[in-house]
């Protein structure tokens, strides 16, 4: 691993000491940090995304083929850092969503942050048609939570709740306004917030101006073909501008990190 940017006195010895080597977890959980601390009124919001070289976000449905062994334990670090990660229920349904774990490597510096032991689920769904059998409802280590409309069908808010869910209500329509999934969630004490996708709630999180951070490894690979980009959804009236924060390489792959100007 190879630390890019920034550039600083120690950048190039960085570099030397880094590159060849494998960055242990408490490197990647150091260069990963939220800021710190986060406010009690304000969430920060980053979303983990994998991209082809010719835009792609997925292959063949999935982002896994897209993905290696160094980008795994980034997705592991972001995922032992946050409080909540924020996740659409396609991406729920097409990639197998799991419950979050606990690891160790993480435990001391969860527990000094006030967390707890493993990140909170929470699923993005209008219609709430998931299958509630799933080990993400019936296993969690902490109940799974599904965000959703004031006008989400009844018999499917009973059938989360029956499940062990819990349902937040994060939009007077049918549908989650993002700003205030972001609110609700600090609400309850989850401020370090990552999103996985899909595309499309990225796509809403973007057009309504609340990502902060975005966290986004360039594979080496080429697709062609026409899968969908990590964001998805109706173009904004104004591009978002990010600024560079960080950049690492390794094996070709480019983990990079923008945050919102």
């Amino acid at each position: 691993m190879r630390r890019l940017f920034p550039v600083t006195d120690m950048t190039a010895h960085d570099t030397e000491a880094g590159a060849g080597r494998e960055w242990s977890l408490d490197e990647l959980a150091d260069a990963y940090a939220y800021p710190e601390p986060p406010s009690a009124e304000a969430a920060w919001l980053r979303a983990n995304m994998v991209s082809s070289l010719d835009g792609a976000g997925q292959h063949d449905g999935r982002s896994q083929p897209l993905s290696s062994e160094t980008d795994m334990r980034i997705f592991g670090t972001l995922r032992g850092l946050a409080d909540v990660i924020v996740v659409g229920a396609e991406t729920v349904r097409l990639e197998g969503y799991r419950p979050a774990r606990a690891r160790d490597a993480f435990a001391a510096r969860r527990d000094a942050a006030g967390q707890g032991p493993a990140p909170v689920i929470a699923v993005v769904s209008a219609s709430l048609n998931l299958d509630f059998s799933l080990p993400l409802f019936t296993e969690p280590l902490v109940p799974t939570l599904i965000l959703t409309g004031a006008a989400a069908p009844a018999e499917r808010v009973r059938a989360a709740r029956e499940a062990g869910a819990e349902v937040l209500v994060a939009g007077d329509g049918a549908g989650v306004e993002p700003a205030r999934a972001k609110a609700v969630l600090a609400e309850r004490g989850l401020r370090r917030q990552l999103t996985e996708g899909g595309p499309r709630l990225l796509g809403q999180f973007v057009a309504a101006e609340v990502l902060d951070e975005l966290c986004l490894t360039v594979s080496p690979t080429m697709t062609a073909g026409d899968a969908q980009r990590i964001a998805g959804g109706p173009p904004v009236a104004v591009p978002t501008r990010f600024a560079v924060a960080s950049l690492l390489e390794q094996d070709g792959f480019l983990f990079t990190r923008y945050r919102r100007i």
